[in-house]
């Protein structure tokens, strides 16, 4: 009797098929393809341990990490006419928004939300990648316009993360008019005094870039984001030479002045309440829980003693 392969042998099998590795469980690094568990991913706030890439990441997921106790309010954004162009290329533009739809659980590509992020109440607007791009239409117009007004109401700043692909295609001329529309609803803000900073994130491209992403009291951008209007490709097409090296990356844009600062995704909701509060007039915030001691006799006779000293 061979008990290697009558007997080990489908053990191994019944063990293996009793402990099978769930769907869904891994994913790749699209920059450098490790292999990585999705629960250690969603708590490295979807940068890559490997290569520190930082991955697509949705609104949703932003505003947990970023407001408090994970406590917001959606703000309504006015929804326009859909497909007002009954624009079709090799699809109908309502089919394609429908497959989006059912592929983020989102309305469109931009989420309002108002909360508080460090006890400090602000308006954040997040950008949806998956969603067709991240790119500008009507309806994005209508959330930039709606953030704005939110914060002239409330007196509070408002924080952008921006990525797109630029300005929607099936909305033609429509989608262009947001570029000096939501410029206008900014430049509001800053008549009213408050401030608006603005995350660059992978990437920000096209008309976003001509827009509202770059008009921010400050810039922030995520470590090796791309920022620019026409990608490198077209770029190196049209002038036919070599572009420098990490052309329209964020640490490239740093060096040239384009950005203030670039900052890694864990430490930038600490950043964002340090600079609103800066800008808002605020004193910096309170670093870690700090124990209130009531004042005793001996420590009001100490004091005044080392003032009688002084």
């Amino acid at each position: 009797m061979n008990w290697i392969s009558n007997y080990v042998r489908p053990k191994l099998k019944s063990i293996l098929k009793r402990k099978e590795v769930p769907e869904h469980l891994w994913t790749n690094c699209p920059n450098c393809a490790a292999m990585l568990n999705h629960r250690s991913i969603e708590r490295a706030l979807y940068v890559c341990p490997e290569c520190d890439f930082h991955m697509a990441i949705s609104p949703r997921k932003r505003f947990d990490h970023l407001f408090d106790n994970q406590l917001y309010e959606l703000v309504d954004v006015p929804t326009p006419k859909e497909d007002p162009l009954h624009f079709r290329d090799s699809r109908r533009y309502s089919e394609r928004l429908r497959d989006a739809r059912k592929a983020t659980n989102e309305h469109e590509a931009m989420l309002v939300a108002i909360g508080a992020v460090g006890k400090t109440r602000m308006v954040v607007a997040a950008q949806d990648f998956k969603f067709m791009a991240g790119s500008m239409g009507i309806y994005v117009g209508n959330a930039v316009v709606a953030a704005c007004k939110m914060c002239r109401e409330k007196k509070v700043p408002l924080v952008l993360f921006s990525t797109a692909g630029g300005a929607r295609m099936q909305e033609g001329i429509l989608s262009l008019m947001q570029m000096p529309r939501t410029t206008v609803a900014i430049k509001s803000l800053g008549e009213s005094g408050l401030p608006y900073i603005v995350v660059l994130t992978h990437p920000t491209t096209g008309g976003v870039t001509a827009s509202y992403a770059m008009l921010g009291d400050v810039h922030i951008a995520e470590p090796g984001a791309l920022i620019g209007f026409a990608g490198p490709r077209v770029i190196e097409q049209t002038i036919k030479e070599k572009l420098p090296e990490g052309f329209q990356r964020s640490e490239y844009l740093l060096k040239n002045g384009m950005l203030d600062m670039v900052v890694h995704r864990a430490k930038i909701r600490e950043q964002i309440i340090s600079i609103t509060r800066m800008l808002s007039g605020l004193p910096p915030p309170i670093r870690g829980n700090l124990t209130y001691r009531a004042p005793t006799t001996n420590m009001v006779q100490e004091v005044d003693a080392a003032r009688s000293a002084g």
